[in-house]
């Protein structure tokens, strides 16, 4: 009975969410056509909307560990859900990601992500999307801010092992900044796919720095390590045993 009350008001919190990016898009879209910032605001708005209604409708709280980045840096981050995503833009000043270009089409979304600066990527097609975005970073017209990336490429369940793929090794190295990794324990409570949203304590956490000058080979172990290490401490706070890496 309890799993079914819970059910239900997942399914409440979910449709009013994405309910939600209908007003909220409308009202800023005047400002997000003519300045960034519009986009910006509308996006955090929506956001803060998002964990506000989580904490009452479903028993979702949920907290930010460590220091955002407030300058120019690559963050790559564990990707468990949609929660992930809303928590870092949230907490950093101008986020952009790299997104699945079928998300571009998408209404309001899609138009939101290229005012925001995301950079739509083709799935096979990476390694091409990283050079032109290297190029547009030289040349100066990738708009400023933090460029998120998730290293395994899409959303991973809890407890499950993926690969890390080498296309943030090439970016840490192409563009010479820092990198921030982020782990997190959010897929414990927002799963990758369906309704029910479980009640506890979701987190995001920003690790320290990994600063320029590393070969991609010594990165793409280090970001590994760090990241799956501290999710794993996340995910064992909140009562779930992993696996320890081989």
């Amino acid at each position: 009975m309890r799993y079914a009350v819970q059910w239900l008001r997942s399914l409440v919190y979910v449709g009013q969410l994405y309910f939600a990016m209908l007003p909220i898009g409308l009202a800023f879209l005047p400002w997000a056509l003519l300045d960034r910032r519009g986009a910006i605001m509308a996006c955090k708005t929506w956001s803060r909307w998002a964990v506000w209604s989580a904490r009452w409708m479903v028993g979702i709280r949920t907290e930010v560990r460590g220091t955002p980045p407030t300058n120019e840096v690559v963050i790559a981050s564990k990707h468990q859900s949609f929660l992930d995503i809303i928590l870092i833009f949230k907490s950093i000043p101008a986020g952009k990601f790299i997104m699945k270009r079928e998300l571009m089409y998408a209404p309001i979304i899609g138009q939101y992500a290229l005012k925001l600066g995301c950079v739509p990527v083709d799935r096979g097609k990476r390694s091409q999307a990283i050079k032109k975005m290297v190029e547009d970073v030289e040349k100066g017209r990738l708009a400023a801010g933090q460029l998120i990336i998730y290293p395994q490429g899409t959303r991973i369940a809890p407890g499950v092992k993926a690969p890390y793929k080498v296309g943030t090794g090439i970016l840490y190295q192409e563009l010479g900044q820092p990198c921030v990794p982020v782990a997190t324990n959010v897929g414990l409570f927002w799963p990758k796919r369906g309704i029910y949203r479980k009640p506890g304590l979701a987190v995001v956490e920003f690790l320290p720095p990994i600063m320029p000058g590393k070969s991609k080979a010594e990165f793409m172990s280090e970001l590994e390590e760090v990241i799956e290490t501290a999710s794993d401490k996340l995910m064992k706070e909140a009562g779930f045993e992993t696996t320890s890496m081989g």
